[in-house]
């Protein structure tokens, strides 16, 4: 199965569409095959559902994410883990143990910075 993870870092990043780059994960039989990092290729609606789409991503986990952008990534059959935060590798690893739970968006829809138009501030802790 092959994963994306919105990444600022070695960090989950908060905002799905906002991160600067994606970590793609495939794994098979509880064990990482290949992991690769790839620079957000821009924002704009339904355009990062359909790129990822095209990667063969199955699972999206991230720290925030709008309904509008669910429902474009449901659209492809892609699942959305939300409200994961921390480091990179843990969050991998919760994943492979069956640990990682789904939980409550991380910021409101339209906030984050860079990577598309100008936006509002986050709520999440450590803001824009």
């Amino acid at each position: 199965m092959r994963f994306a993870i919105p990444t600022d870092g070695e960090f989950v990043s908060p905002h799905f569409g906002r991160c600067p780059t994606f970590t793609i994960v495939d794994i098979e039989d509880n064990k990482v095959i290949k992991k690769e990092v790839l620079n957000n290729p821009g924002h704009s609606p339904g355009f990062l559902p359909e790129f990822l789409h095209n990667k063969g991503v199955n699972c999206v986990i991230c720290g925030g994410i709008g309904q509008r952008a669910i429902g474009f990534l449901k659209q492809y059959g892609i699942e959305v883990i939300v409200g994961i935060e921390g480091k990179i590798n843990d969050v991998i690893e919760k994943l492979i143990e069956g640990k990682l739970v789904s939980g409550k968006s991380l910021c409101k829809p339209g906030a984050g910075k860079n990577y598309g138009v100008e936006k509002a501030e986050c709520e999440h802790e450590g803001g824009d």
